[in-house]
């Protein structure tokens, strides 16, 4: 069984950073490419960013492009999402997911089969 558990979120102030960080398990972590996602209230789920099977690839949205860095440790079955220079609109609840189609990442959420619990971000004006 697949379980992702993430953890970081929190309250942060404009211009702040944090570090999320997702634990993954139940699967042979390093053949699947990953991603994070987030949703805030009342709006879809939306692709933040994703990373390819050995972490040479990196692909972000273009709101968080040059403010968010993905990337993932193999051998501790960890994807990071590095945050910084935060805005507001940033606040939302951050899902982290592991690809169904294997190795290559991808940002359309129906490509992603299994998703952790999610981790609040609130980020304050």
């Amino acid at each position: 069984q697949v379980q992702l558990v993430e953890s970081g979120g929190g309250l942060v102030q404009t211009g702040g950073s944090l570090r999320l960080s997702c634990a993954a398990s139940g699967r042979t972590f390093s053949r699947y490419a990953m991603g994070w996602f987030r949703q805030a209230p009342g709006k879809e789920r939306e692709f933040v960013a994703a990373i390819n099977w050995s972490g040479s690839m990196q692909y972000y949205a273009d709101s968080v492009k040059g403010r968010f860095t993905i990337s993932r440790d193999n051998a501790k079955n960890t994807v990071d999402l590095q945050m910084n220079s935060l805005k507001p609109e940033d606040t939302a609840v951050y899902y982290c997911a592991v690809s169904a189609l294997g190795p290559g990442a991808s940002s359309r959420r129906g490509e992603y089969d299994y998703w952790g619990q999610g981790t609040q971000v609130t980020v304050s004006s």
